[in-house]
């Protein structure tokens, strides 16, 4: 019998662990979900035999990872290198969702020595979005085409029809990467010109998107598009950024949020927890601006009309709310989240929604030009599994069938970015249904 190991019972793991269970029988695979709630992590089992439930405390570790012939970690990121170099030293393989982290690249040559295979970036974005891309520019390569402009975008969002606040906005996944989405910046490459957008700027950088069938989207860059220039091979490129997108109106409100300051989390805040958010939201506002109440000194520091749809999309996130107290200690960043997880939820019935698209710039080898539009929309099911923990989750469990099976024998640190990892993940996600459409215009 092998014992798969998974690491967080959190929102991106129903999915992966119910694929895991699907397929346990067949194998002889024992799956074993860890999680310092050990009743969620047995919730998510939902009474299967196979599956067993454990306490963990990634600070700690502990023996189940040499126990282990596979672990799957959908820890936060900032438990990724720590595990990894745990699965290195046991001589076990590990998948992550995350995006590989310094220091977890830096255990490449030992996890060769040990015949370990460390696979991050096995999710949706990191993940679909990564194997997509490379499938298409390696066919454009082999068809002797030039790829001139690239962008590509990733959004999890509320389906169209379960939009109901101003933000349109529901968490599916972990809301403190949502806070944090400003924090180091980004830059990108537009129109041979490289373009840096300031934590503070981000979201004052936004563009339209148009999404096929889905309509119009706010789109603003993602960290370090330039990074991809090597890891795409895309040399001869004057265009190059990766992208979110979100609901139109998302960017014109969440950049309010960021100019006040309070998606910082490098402050501790005194008593945090006793205060409310009217209180938190006053100390970020400097002296000396007009109005007597916290509202109005804020509109005058946003240069926002007092009684405009911005204002109310604030009022309503609750930043000038006196009603309860913030309830958590640490940073500012530690209140945001939680007061996200309060608001930011789907509607009784509603659904949310996943999409990848990516637009390329190509010149055919006779000097032809094309502009390829490839693009991927999924839907959450109505009160059930979600677009993001199908996405998130599938092809990490994809990937942990190959290598339980002998499929995937490659040692070392990866991302899924060559033929071995992308051609037989996508295959199976096509079976499941997350497929692309593909339209090519010329000019």
């Amino acid at each position: 019998m092998k014992n798969i190991l998974i690491l967080g019972a959190g929102q991106s793991a129903p999915l992966l662990i119910r694929d895991l269970l699907h397929h346990a029988g067949e194998h002889d695979w024992r799956v074993t979900v860890a999680d310092l709630n050990r009743e969620a992590a047995a919730a998510r089992l939902e009474g299967n035999p196979r599956g067993r439930a454990i306490t963990f405390d990634a600070e700690a570790g502990g023996d189940e990872i040499t126990a282990a012939d596979l672990v799957v970690n959908l820890l936060p990121p900032s438990f990724q290198a720590p595990i990894a170099e745990q699965c290195v030293a046991a001589g076990r393989p590990m998948i992550s969702a995350s995006y590989t982290a310094p220091a977890t690249r830096e255990l490449d040559a030992a996890a060769r020595e040990r015949g370990v295979l460390i696979l991050t970036e096995m999710g949706l974005d990191p993940g679909i979005d990564h194997m997509s891309t490379m499938e298409l520019l390696d066919r454009l390569a082999r068809e002797g085409a030039v790829v001139e402009s690239f962008e590509s975008y990733g959004s999890g969002v509320p389906a169209t029809d379960s939009v109901d606040n101003p933000f349109g906005y529901a968490i599916t996944w972990n809301p403190r990467n949502v806070v944090l989405a400003a924090r180091d910046g980004a830059q990108f490459l537009r129109g041979g010109r490289v373009q840096v957008a300031p934590w503070m700027r981000i979201f004052e950088e936004s563009w339209t998107v148009e999404v096929p069938g889905v309509g119009p989207m706010d789109a603003y860059p993602n960290r370090d598009s330039l990074a991809y220039r090597e890891i795409f091979r895309l040399g001869d490129a004057r265009t190059l950024i990766r992208g979110t997108l979100r609901h139109a109106g998302y960017c014109a409100l969440w950049r309010h949020v960021v100019r006040i300051g309070l998606a910082n989390d490098a402050l501790e805040i005194p008593g945090l927890a006793e205060l409310s958010f009217r209180e938190l939201t006053d100390m970020f506002l400097p002296d000396g601006l007009p109005g007597r109440s916290v509202e109005e000194r804020a509109a005058a520091y946003l240069r926002l009309d007092p009684d405009g749809g911005e204002m109310a999309g604030l009022r309503w996130l609750g930043l000038f709310s006196s009603d309860e107290p913030v309830a958590v200690d640490g940073t500012a960043v530690d209140a945001l989240v939680a007061l996200l997880y309060r608001k930011f939820k789907l509607p009784e019935g509603g659904r949310d929604m996943v999409i990848l698209q990516h637009q390329l710039g190509v010149r055919r080898e006779d000097g032809r030009r094309e502009r390829i539009t490839s693009w991927m929309v999924e839907h959450g099911e109505p009160g059930g599994i979600t677009a993001m923990a199908r996405t998130v989750g599938l092809p990490a469990a994809i990937a942990a069938r190959l290598v339980l099976t002998g499929q995937l024998t490659e040692t070392g640190v990866h991302i899924p970015t060559t033929p071995a990892f992308y051609e037989p993940v996508l295959a199976e996600l096509d079976k499941a249904g997350i497929q692309f459409t593909e339209k090519s215009e010329s000019g």
